[in-house]
């Protein structure tokens, strides 16, 4: 409850849209609300905007790069744009940053602050906190926050608002319904749910796996920026506080017993980095950015990752607790980085390579170097009026491609991957709840709108923390997806305003056609690109049913029969006419004017 004193001193402020958390997601919802006209308030708690994308996260999490567009593919071409104006287009930064979807956190930090600046419609609230929610029946009306330096109070009313925080904490104030932990295999039929022992080479499932559902979530790390020039780099001389060698020592026995071994495949962009093979300096993930700078992550494969289970109780914690979880993971890291350096124990070799990479002096230079942002990898999620599962995201007996829903606004596309649930246990050669990257299986998929839509909370859009089990979020949850999701809600606030309807009863089609104009993917196709004069016809008849498969064949004559079913799918009256079907219009022409002729 507020005290006394911090109502007195209440103000307010009102906006056509509230943006409560400044990830990439909300980052996207908030340009994309603004590009259309709308007033818009962008609250975040800490003070950065970008989330992750700006705070260690260097490398995009991307595998079919065709499958995310829009603002994201904006993003990463002004990233491309900074390097090459800055060192030429053929030099190694430009070549290194891989079209900007490899960057500097400074780097994506600027970019993503310009973006944001451009748009005079947005005001942005730094260090702020949530502090209370007020509704007028079931919908949000305004949102209190507290400035986290002054504890000065602001009001902030808006007619729609939008949760972009990892943590679903706007939401979950409002009182719409989570999940949080795992679900059963038996509650939505997926093969990979609850609890899991798998090798992660194989992929084959081991002994112990039962798939309960539980209340365990995936490990959060901190993802480095470490460097290799010598005269940016920020030497660690001390251990961090708490700091106890103990925490490490498992990393030897991996080592010992050959778990740093090279994989048995090879595959560019997942961490796989050939000079720390065979040492113990394969704990890090690392990948190569500009500027002598790495992308480091936690390696999950170890039985030695002492990260698991420090979070449980992070998600529905204060920020008070939040922030004592922050720091033990923050130490933990750091004592991790000291002990690769630094503990007799590790060959004097993998010493000396280990102190190749330190903290970058000019990265996170109001935060000790360090990233600001813990990696909230999954917290609550939304019970939205759609559940994404894994059946969403893999090809279904009955079609050569994933379940079509008619209001998809984005597309999905990395495949399940989350982190272990649990430290290592007696008996077991794999850590529990580790599901390493299953792309055998996971196919690009479309995401409906349904998800970002509370089951009974109204005036509210979660692009981030939305409506799916926890395998499907592994998969959802990725910065270009979450951003793609941003932008959609953005959107969908804009519509919702304009036609004075709650988000729930926004027209989908209208939606879609409005997220085509901006470069949104909604529906992936392998043989098509933005510059097939039918791509948005395409992409929007992608999401009623004309395709079973991710060929679009666009360029092939149509035929009769399947003309005929296109124009019952798409609810036409009568037959097409005749003149659609002079010999030699394509397949793309006739969705073209199909496309035109809906559009009236």
């Amino acid at each position: 409850m507020l005290s006394l004193y911090l109502l007195a001193a209440l103000t307010a402020a009102e906006y056509d849209v509230v943006v409560y958390g400044g990830t990439p997601g909300g980052v996207a919802a908030a340009i994309a609300a603004a590009r259309q006209g709308r007033s818009v308030a962008l609250i975040e708690y800490h003070k950065h905007l970008g989330g992750m994308t700006a705070s260690g996260l260097g490398k995009s999490d991307i595998e079919t790069r065709e499958a995310i567009g829009g603002m994201f593919r904006e993003f990463t071409g002004k990233v491309y744009e900074h390097y090459v104006e800055h060192y030429g287009a053929q030099s190694e930064n430009a070549r290194l940053s891989r079209q900007g979807y490899y960057y500097e956190p400074s780097v994506a930090q600027r970019v993503i602050d310009r973006m944001v600046a451009a748009e005079g419609k947005i005001a942005v609230f730094l260090h702020h906190r949530l502090r209370e929610v007020r509704k007028e029946g079931n919908r949000v009306a305004a949102i209190r926050v507290s400035d986290r330096a002054t504890n000065a109070v602001t009001e902030f009313r808006g007619r729609i608002f939008i949760d972009g925080t990892y943590e679903g904490d706007l939401y979950a104030a409002a009182g719409a319904r989570y999940r949080l932990g795992r679900e059963s295999r038996a509650e939505f039929n997926e093969l990979h749910a609850g609890v899991v022992y798998q090798d992660y080479e194989t992929r084959t499932f081991l002994a112990g796996t039962t798939g309960e559902g539980d209340k365990r979530i995936p490990a959060y790390t901190y993802r480095l920026c470490l460097t290799t020039d010598a005269a940016n780099s920020l030497v660690l001389t001390a251990p961090p506080p708490g700091y106890d060698r103990a925490h490490y020592l498992g990393y030897l026995d991996d080592w010992k017993q050959g778990r740093f071994a090279p994989p048995k495949e090879m595959k560019d962009g997942v961490g796989y980095f050939a000079p720390t093979f065979n040492t113990v300096v394969r704990a890090l993930s690392i990948a190569e950015l500009p500027n002598r700078k790495t992308d480091v992550n936690m390696n999950p494969r170890p039985l030695g990752f002492p990260f698991a289970e420090e979070n449980y109780a992070y998600p529905e914690a204060d920020w008070e607790r939040r922030e004592k979880i922050s720091a033990r993971l923050r130490h933990l890291t750091l004592g991790l980085l000291y002990f690769l350096q630094n503990d007799e124990a590790i060959p004097a070799p993998h010493r000396a390579l280990a102190r190749r990479y330190h903290l970058a002096k000019d990265e996170f230079t109001g935060n000790g170097h360090f990233p600001w942002q813990l990696y909230v990898r999954e917290a609550r999620r939304l019970v939205g009026l759609y559940t994404l599962s894994e059946n969403d995201t893999i090809v279904g007996p009955e079609l050569g491609r994933t379940r079509i829903h008619a209001d998809s606004v984005a597309a999905g596309e990395f495949p399940v991957d989350s982190f272990p649930v649990r430290k290592r246990e007696p008996g077991h050669n794999v850590l529990e709840g580790y599901i390493f990257m299953l792309d055998r299986m996971t196919r690009p998929y479309q995401i409906p709108y349904r998800v970002m839509i509370p089951e009974s909370v109204d005036g509210l859009l979660v692009p981030v923390a939305a409506s799916t089990t926890h395998i499907a979020f592994s998969t959802l949850r990725l910065e270009p997806t979450w951003m793609a999701l941003g932008q959609a809600a953005g959107i969908a606030a804009h519509l919702a305003i304009g036609a004075a309807v709650e988000p729930r009863a926004v027209d989908p089609n209208r939606l879609q056609r409005e997220l085509l104009k901006h470069g949104q993917v909604i529906t992936y196709f392998k043989d098509i690109n933005q510059a097939d004069p039918a791509y948005a016809a395409l992409q929007y008849f992608g999401t009623k049913g004309f395709f079973d498969s991710y060929v679009a064949d666009a360029k092939s004559p149509i035929d009769a029969e399947t003309a005929r079913r296109w124009w019952r799918l798409a609810g036409q009256p009568e037959t097409p006419p005749a003149d659609w079907l002079k010999p030699g219009t394509t397949r793309g022409e006739f969705c073209n004017h199909l496309y035109r002729r809906n559009s009236q």
